[in-house]
């Protein structure tokens, strides 16, 4: 049985979602502020985290902003809940590592949706995929681990999905729309910006300088590309 976290104050919220969740099959615990949502994190990892934004003590930022640069923590896939409707509170949360969001009041239908969205895109492959290697960066599905001269490079599950759809095709332009279908998958919700923000994330972590990057390019008017350089290779 999977097992979700809520991390929300407003009990209202909490026990319709977890109604919903519940029926649905998932195993349920819920906290209601940043600090013992950390905690409870750090004693047990959920299969997903729903985090609301606005939390007492600790806010959902910084609860993902933690989550994302711990090694242990770091591939929980996180759908953050808000009551704030303007897109730059949105963005921010992506940005510091959300993977999806849902803007209060909201369905319970549509969160269904969401979660069910999340998880499946946190999956395994379901085919084989080979590691690919472009000079000292490396990229291994088998571990979803991404490294550079052989130290580690911190990344989402989704980030490295992203990244790996982008390299295993070097060379090759993919607009927004094919990188949602291909990474997020044609049942996604988010917003074509949601792949410029995974982008940015990723040149931070991988491109020796993020503003002239030399393999995450951007096209414009057309979307993105991984430029290998000639010395890509996909292991046999």
């Amino acid at each position: 049985m999977r097992k979700i976290l809520i991390i929300e104050d407003e009990k209202d919220i909490v026990e319709l979602v977890r109604y919903n969740l519940e029926r649905e099959g998932y195993q349920v615990a819920a906290v209601g502020d940043g600090i013992t949502g950390l905690a409870e994190l750090r004693k047990s990892l959920p299969d997903l985290l729903l985090l609301d934004l606005m939390l007492p003590k600790l806010s959902g930022l910084e609860v993902c902003k933690e989550i994302r640069r711990n090694p242990r923590m770091n591939r929980l896939p996180v759908l953050m809940l808000t009551a704030r409707n303007e897109e730059v509170d949105r963005v921010l949360g992506l940005e510091l590592g959300a993977d999806d969001y849902v803007t209060k009041p909201f369905s319970p239908r549509e969160l269904m949706a969401r979660v069910k969205a999340l998880l499946r895109r946190t999956e395994p492959f379901n085919d084989v995929k080979k590691a690919i290697q472009v000079g000292s960066l490396r990229i291994d599905p088998d571990s979803y681990r991404v490294s550079r001269a052989g130290k580690s490079i911190l990344v989402s599950t989704l980030e490295f999905r992203l990244l790996y759809h982008l390299a295993a095709h070097p060379n090759r332009v993919f607009s927004r729309d094919e990188l949602l279908d291909a990474v997020w998958g044609t049942d996604r919700f988010v917003s074509p910006r949601s792949v410029d923000v995974c982008i940015r994330r990723l040149r931070e972590k991988i491109e020796a300088d993020p503003e002239a990057p030399a393999h995450l390019k951007t096209v414009r008017g057309a979307g993105y590309l991984f430029e290998s350089g000639g010395d890509g290779a996909v292991e046999p």
